[in-house]
């Protein structure tokens, strides 16, 4: 008897084990570690995607080799990148687009998809640690065939940044910018001394200009076109807790500043953009904002989506309530949301989708 009560019991405490794990939640999202650490690599930071003319996906990210450290502190980081012509279901290999001989790196890539001439600009900022460890350079590749081949780098220092900055702590946002309405490629200079800056191009990427107006404070930022054709920027802030917001209704030349206390952030670089996207009507004033939703701490990414240009932000999705820092997104080819973001405490560089239906169920 006591035999067959043990067993009774064994088969009722294995069907119970077996309905928790039926009943245990499923992981919502599925996140794809798109640069996987691997020998000879100390890690890769600081993640960029955008969506080619042609509706490939284009990520590019540093490849730090001797350290993790930035780029004043580090001789040998490169600039890497993935494509996926499926919508982030599948991608190609690693591939190296800027490698420099040791003693020289390459960091912080940001892109720009200009969709009348179909190019793409991928900016970085430059050091030379070995003859000129004290100077930044600013410079750029485009690509003409949606990702496959990149032009030689392009220093546009002189350009962006005034002579009395040649020292200076100075670097281009890592990230994106955009192409307005009007066809104006518009993005962010960060000097830590003299305050953040946009620099632009009115003829396709031939020329660049700097906006000698400064955003103070302000540090690594994102531009974004509001539905009346006003440029929003919106700006990390360390050890404050919150974001700060810029709005220019005169193309740069003045700006109206305020803080933005609903969008919490510990003081990391965040991704901002229009929905549906860049090459849409802009009648809905609809904006897709992903960061590290913690006053202190990188970790909880969420989603926040704003309907009326950034003035509320109405509803939110906790993406990933896990150690998450820099995060930069795209609208894929089908409508989904695409992001990448750095994972588990720097790790792993992590690609999740999130489907059109669901971002339209959170406007409802």
């Amino acid at each position: 008897m006591k035999n067959k009560i043990t067993d009774v019991t064994n088969k009722l405490a294995l069907t119970i084990s077996l309905l928790s794990l039926g009943t245990c939640p499923a992981q919502e999202f599925e996140f794809t570690d798109l640069f996987p650490q691997k020998e000879g690599v100390s890690c890769y930071r600081i993640p960029s995607i955008v969506t080619a003319p042609n509706g490939d996906l284009i990520s590019a990210i540093d490849e730090r080799i001797p350290s993790c450290a930035d780029l004043r502190d580090n001789n040998n980081i490169n600039i890497v990148s993935r494509r996926s012509s499926d919508n982030g279901k599948s991608w190609t290999p690693i591939e190296r687009l800027v490698d420099y001989p040791l003693g020289q790196s390459a960091s912080d890539p940001s892109m720009i998809v200009d969709r009348i001439t179909n190019t793409i600009f991928m900016f970085f900022n430059y050091m030379d640690l070995e003859h000129e460890s004290q100077v930044y350079y600013l410079k750029y590749i485009k690509s003409e065939d949606n990702g496959i081949s990149w032009s030689e780098p392009v220093d546009i220092t002189k350009q962006i940044s005034p002579a009395q900055w040649h020292k200076d702590f100075k670097f281009i946002t890592s990230g994106r910018g955009i192409q307005t309405r009007k066809g104006t490629l518009v993005h962010t200079l960060v000097n830590l001394d003299h305050g953040l800056h946009l620099f632009k191009s009115e003829d396709h990427g031939d020329t660049w200009q700097w906006i000698d107006t400064p955003l103070i404070p302000g540090n690594e930022s994102k531009v974004v076109e509001l539905s009346d054709g006003s440029w929003m920027v919106n700006c990390r802030l360390n050890r404050k807790g919150h974001r700060q917001i810029y709005i220019s209704k005169d193309e740069g030349k003045t700006w109206a500043s305020r803080a933005d206390y609903s969008l919490v952030d510990p003081g990391c670089n965040a991704g901002i953009i229009r929905f549906p996207d860049e090459k849409s009507n802009l009648e809905k004033g609809i904006l897709l904002f992903v960061n590290a939703n913690h006053k202190t701490l990188r970790k909880n990414l969420t989603l926040k989506i704003s309907k009326d240009d950034g003035e509320t932000w109405s509803a939110e999705k906790t993406i990933y309530k896990g150690p998450a820092a820099y995060a930069a997104l795209s609208l894929l080819e089908n409508g989904d949301l695409g992001i990448i973001f750095e994972k588990d405490d720097y790790t792993q560089n992590s690609f999740v989708r999130l489907p059109k239906d669901q971002i339209l169920s959170l406007l409802e």
